[in-house]
């Protein structure tokens, strides 16, 4: 399977050395706001790694300059199979106008992305009809949370007649706040006081100036997270039984809290139990969230071989784990 990244900040450059480890799969192209690189052959995924905060891909062996590298993605689009979408979604439609544009550019093709936000997830379902007359199959919201842990909570469901409620606490540690620019800012959106188009305004030294306030960290609570809408879409429970929070420290690469799922439900004999799913510690988050969105970038391959297109939520579909 050939694959596009579009973006190479901190969760595009994981996602291509987790491709070089991959038989099945080859990275011909990425692309972010100062170019793209392109090698039918494959790319180099550790001269990918090197490229430099502030950077661009467009600096590489096989990179170009370009004011609208997602366009120049977009005409190669006979070169590779699915496409991995690891862009900040800010604003809300920014990611769903760049699948619009795949399909309307004529790209017939597998898709994923790593959404977070509710509002945006039901934007993307709005593409279905125009996903499935172009012969598209898109797995959206295919992160860690949502993604990962919606899944485990879809699976943990099957115990209980009646599920109760969906918690999700999520932990992660960066050394680093910039090489993780876009994924913080995100995060700030969920914040008193702070919205997209806010969080999206902030200059790097504001964000610093947060950041040094609270020691390194971001704690958050009752986020909009789309784990919500597509644990309802599959039918395991209403939107207000699902929460989400978690503790982002940006200083240290040590996860502050471990990740944790936990599912209470009740069986059908009457009994009241807890399903819980924990993240290890030591797996990063680029670890989960990429590695999830690629299992789910090979699902979405295979359904569309078989001819089902359309959009789906990771709470619908298992992610496909290849060598």
């Amino acid at each position: 399977m050939k694959i596009a990244i579009l973006g190479a900040g901190g969760l595009g450059k994981a996602a291509a050395q987790i491709l070089a480890q991959k038989h099945s799969h080859t990275l011909v192209a990425i692309a972010d706001a100062g170019g793209f690189a392109f090698n039918r052959n494959g790319l180099n995924a550790e001269e990918i790694g090197q490229v430099k905060v502030g950077g661009s891909v467009s600096q590489l062996s096989d990179g170009e300059r370009s004011n609208d590298s997602i366009g120049e993605i977009i005409n190669l689009k006979d070169e590779y199979d699915g496409v991995f979408i690891a862009l900040p979604n800010l604003p809300n439609d920014f990611i769903p106008c760049v699948v619009q544009r795949f399909v309307e550019g004529g790209f017939q093709g597998a898709l994923v992305d790593a959404l977070k936000r509710t509002r945006a997830m039901e934007m993307i379902f709005e593409l279905d009809p125009l996903l499935k007359d172009n012969n598209c199959t898109f797995l959206s919201g295919c992160g860690a949370t949502p993604g990962l842990l919606t899944a485990a909570a879809a699976l943990a469901a099957q115990s209980f007649v009646k599920v109760e409620s969906v918690k999700i606490w999520w932990g992660v540690g960066i050394a680093r706040w910039d090489d993780y620019k876009a994924t913080i800012r995100e995060d700030i959106a969920h914040l008193p006081g702070f919205d997209v188009d806010s969080a999206k305004a902030l200059t790097d030294g504001e964000v610093e100036e947060l950041l040094n306030a609270t020691d390194g960290r971001l704690t958050l609570y009752n986020m909009e997270h789309a784990d919500d809408v597509m644990l309802e879409r599959a039918g395991v429970c209403e939107r207000d039984q699902v929460t989400v929070g978690g503790v982002m420290d940006t200083r240290r690469a040590q996860k502050p809290v471990s990740t944790t799922m936990t599912l209470t439900g009740i069986t059908f004999d009457g009994q009241r139990s807890v399903h819980q799913f924990i993240l290890g510690d030591e797996t990063t988050m680029a670890a989960n969230v990429c590695g999830t969105a690629l299992g789910y970038l090979s699902r979405a391959h295979w359904l569309r071989e078989r001819g089902i297109y359309g959009v789906f939520g990771s709470a619908e579909m298992m992610p496909l784990w290849e060598k």
